[in-house]
């Protein structure tokens, strides 16, 4: 797949007080995933084309997708699949990056949400929610830990 058409539709960035290889660990880990994903087991083979997955916590796969970019712990590219057929028609693939970069004593951690094609806003309308509040419970973490 080509991703050079895919074009940002939510873009979200937060600073935490913490290291690049902290937030790295937080962002592939299942068991620090667990802490602030709702639950949400995230498994990651750290190796461009390996798989990505986010269990519920019943254990089933909510989320599959493939790595397209991994260069710890500065950036991690993946495609995010949600397996609920309703909602994969209309998003379609969809390309989820996460950049981490130094920033004084903290870290930015932008992350982008990236498809090909138009997306109607009731549906965006979940990632605009969701992402700062899984952030937000991210920097929590890693913030009072």
């Amino acid at each position: 797949m080509h991703f050079d058409n895919f074009k940002p539709a939510i873009v979200y960035t937060i600073y935490i007080a913490s290291t690049p290889e902290k937030v790295w660990q937080a962002l592939t880990t299942a068991e620090f995933s667990k802490k602030y994903f709702s639950g949400f087991a995230v498994e990651v083979e750290l190796k461009v084309g390996g798989a990505f997955v986010a269990r519920a916590p019943d254990g089933s796969v909510h989320i599959s997708g493939e790595v397209i970019a991994c260069d710890p712990p500065r950036r991690l590219a993946i495609t995010w699949n949600v397996n609920w057929p309703a909602l994969v028609e209309k998003l379609g693939p969809t390309l989820v990056t996460y950049e981490i970069e130094p920033a004084g004593e903290a870290v930015r951690l932008t992350l982008t949400q990236a498809h090909d094609r138009p997306i109607d806003d009731d549906i965006l309308s979940g990632g605009r929610q969701g992402w700062p509040a899984i952030l937000s419970s991210l920097k929590s973490l890693l913030e009072t830990s």
